[in-house]
């Protein structure tokens, strides 16, 4: 299982230096069949005759907007990485080739049915004739895509399931031994707010969706995609992918949220001694331990590619991903990228909601929950439905006995097995990556029917705004909607905020921090709990949580949601003090005194095209008044301080916000985080950064009718 450096240099993969005129002239005849309209804000409408051609110009509008964020993806789902940015990245792409290979991909691309392959040879053709026509543009890799390679990153959410294989352990593993410090997993839940509300509590009679993810900035592209094989799409697509993640029709909406659903699970293997090699225990058997070569080449210091080699094994659990307590630990999620990409396609196509329950029996998403709106007054939560059955008796959020049979993940869930709830009579359902039983309030799906690995996560302060504002509400519009995504209450703050104060009123007198705490305790004594600009409690208790958080020093693995709902309950009066004493001096350090206004702190800056932001305390920012959405701000924005500077820049939160309404016609209105280019140089890089930090959402220009006095340009691909 150990690996070795090959010494010899390797020529790159799939290179071509340039197309043949064979392909150019089909390329250029595929672009003759697709328009793309730029509107004021830049955002391309396309249009295509059929769906592939759609496709074939929905890339290349993401390639002209930013081509190297398509390519770190390519790059990071193809497991090759380590081609551009050198050794360190070697055990990301060996956990990417765990599960994808050429050979493999090229199977799953051969085995699809002839339409989904029509899209793939469209999208590959759209990307490579921009590549073609842009001799500008150069790749740090990937210099030709291939029909194949949609099938390595076919659902559009920010962390995969992949994500969760330890790279420490990975190396540790089949390095011998662990040389490079990885960053941990994050277990927040990353990101979104989902609402959707039925016409019999709208205003005017008319469903309502609010589409709110929250991920990285920058990390899906705004788009239309329409064609005459009915294709008519509006919402965001992650860089790359040739499907509307999270959006519109012309007939109905989807937003999803990343699930606490488990999903993955990890097998503890007994393995023996047989002859020259090994096998694990299954039952009364052993069985053969499976190997897999890999080979993962990367960048040298002089800018050579080399590679390395591995061994790798696997179970019929899933690939080896690290030992414990002398066991190996093999790794179970869902690998299902021909059904997945179907159903990331096929739902942007549906017309309703049995339109979308059909497309999802396709059973291939595994982590993200939806919910929907349609113009037929419909509304839904949807819980992931690639759910394995499993013995609820054993606990699989920790590695379960791979020897025995009794853990083996059974066939999926039907759809009527989840804890799904469609139009409720409550008129709304809502999720906030917290656990399904309070989708709907009392109309909710009831635990004690579910088995415990439906959710893993509980409740957030998200949840907790989302069902006070929407309980027993009614006179909802799209307004109004807007309004809820932007209020500014923050339910955590209202449980932590009086224990603290209560804590300070205990003080002996003679106290010290009487003294020096008393100016921050009274301000946040009589605080309305809310963001805004220009509040000092504000700053005062966001600093103040997030060093609260840090003294309860949870488990590394405890979700987000947990950590933050025993916030105050397991953190002592001490150390709730503790954590103003150093927040009210940390303030005191870094601006001269404790009472900042909190826009004044926290800050949007855009200054680089860069996939990892640089910031800079001398360059233009503007202030974001909403704020993390841990304390339970549905408006999200996750700011810190970055190298060199004191102010606090966000990366993370509110990034494509949209409300849409169905009546006889669709009305929309949206805002990007900064704009919709990453050239530097547009005038689309950041032009709606005042937006985005105002929550002041534009309309959305879904009808060519609308379109009309906002077009800045129609041009072929190519042109």
């Amino acid at each position: 299982m150990h690996s070795r450096t090959r010494a010899a240099l390797l020529p790159l993969l799939f290179v071509l230096t340039a197309a043949s005129p064979a392909e150019l002239k089909q390329w250029q005849k595929q672009a003759d069949r697709v328009s793309i309209t730029r509107d004021d804000w830049g955002i391309a409408h396309v249009k295509g005759k059929s769906d592939a051609d759609a496709v074939f110009g929905m890339i290349y509008a993401q390639a002209e907007d930013d081509f190297p964020r398509i390519e770190a993806n390519y790059l990071t789902n193809l497991g090759r990485t380590a081609e551009a940015e050198g050794e360190k990245a070697i055990w990301q792409d060996l956990r990417a080739r765990l599960y994808v290979s050429e050979s493999e991909l090229q199977a799953n691309y051969k085995a699809s049915p002839d339409w989904l392959k029509k899209l793939m040879d469209g999208w590959a053709a759209g990307v490579n004739y921009y590549l073609a026509t842009h001799p500008q543009v150069h790749p740090r890799v990937l210099t030709r895509f291939e029909p194949w390679m949609a099938l390595s990153f076919t659902e559009g959410s920010i962390g995969g399931d992949i994500e969760r294989i330890d790279l420490g352990e990975l190396q540790k593993f089949y390095n011998g031994k662990q040389t490079l410090a990885f960053e941990p997993r994050d277990p927040e839940r990353n990101g979104s707010n989902g609402i959707a509300i039925a016409p019999k509590i709208t205003r005017d009679g008319n469903a309502l969706l609010l589409i709110n993810p929250h991920t990285s900035f920058f990390f899906r592209s705004e788009q239309q995609v329409t064609s005459d094989e009915g294709l008519n799409a509006y919402g965001a697509a992650t860089w790359g992918q040739f499907f509307i993640y999270q959006g519109f029709n012309q007939h109905a909406g989807w937003m999803h949220t990343s699930s606490g659903v488990d999903s993955v699970d990890e097998f503890a293997e007994k393995l023996e001694r047989k002859g020259k090699g090994f096998c694990y225990r299954y039952g009364k058997e052993c069985r053969p331990l499976a190997t897999r070569p890999v080979t993962v080449r990367y960048r040298t210091a002089d800018g050579q590619i080399a590679s390395r080699e591995f061994k790798t094994w696997r179970t019929h659990h899933g690939p080896i991903v690290r030992g414990t307590n002398g066991r190996w630990v093999a790794f179970a999620m869902m690998d299902r990228p021909v059904t997945a990409l179907q159903q990331s396609f096929l739902r942007t196509k549906t017309r309703d909601l049995a339109d979308f329950l059909k497309v999802a029996n396709l059973k291939s998403n595994s982590s993200n929950d939806t919910i929907f709106a349609d113009d037929k007054g419909e509304i839904a939560y949807l819980h992931p439905q690639f759910v394995p059955r499993r013995d609820d008796r054993f606990d699989y959020t920790k590695p379960v006995d791979g020897s025995d049979p009794a853990t083996d993940r059974g066939p999926l869930h039907t759809l009527a097995e989840l804890p799904s709830v469609t139009t409720p009579p409550n008129g709304w359902v809502q999720n906030t990556n917290t656990w399904p039983y309070r989708a709907a309030g009392p109309n909710s799906a009831d635990p004690k029917r579910f088995p415990k690995y439906m959710d893993m996560d509980g409740e957030n302060y998200r949840g907790v705004h989302a069902l006070q504002l929407l309980t027993n509400s009614s006179g909802w519009t799209l307004e109004k909607l807007q309004a809820a995504a932007y209020d500014s209450l923050q339910p955590a703050f209202v449980d932590l905020i009086p224990q603290l104060v209560k804590a300070f009123d205990a003080l002996p007198k003679k106290d010290p921090r009487r003294e020096r705490l008393d100016g921050a305790i009274n301000i946040l004594r009589t605080w309305d709990y809310r963001w805004s600009a220009g509040s000092v409690a504000q700053s005062l208790a966001v600093n103040w949580g997030l060093t609260l958080r840090k003294a309860l020093n949870a488990p590394t693995d405890e979700p987000g949601n947990k950590v933050m709902m025993r916030l105050g309950r397991d953190t002592t009066a001490e150390q709730k003090l503790k954590a103003l004493d150093t927040t009210v001096a940390a303030l005191r350090r870094d601006f001269g005194w404790s009472q900042v206004p909190w826009g004044e702190i926290n800050r949007f800056q855009r200054i680089s095209p860069a996939i990892k932001a640089t910031y800079s305390d001398a360059a233009p920012s503007i202030p974001v008044p909403f704020a993390d959405g841990n304390f339970g701000s549905l408006a999200s924005f996750r700011s810190m301080p970055r190298d060199g500077t004191k102010k606090w820049y966000g990366d993370y939160g509110n990034s494509f916000v949209a409300v849409v309404e169905f009546g006889n016609r669709v009305r929309a209105r949206a805002v990007t985080a900064g704009g919709e280019s990453g050239n530097p140089t547009s005038p689309h890089f950041n032009d709606e950064a005042e937006r985005y930090a105002t929550g002041n959402l534009r309309d959305v220009y879904f009808y060519p009718d609308q379109l009309k006095g906002h077009t800045e340009r129609r041009y072929k691909p190519g042109q």
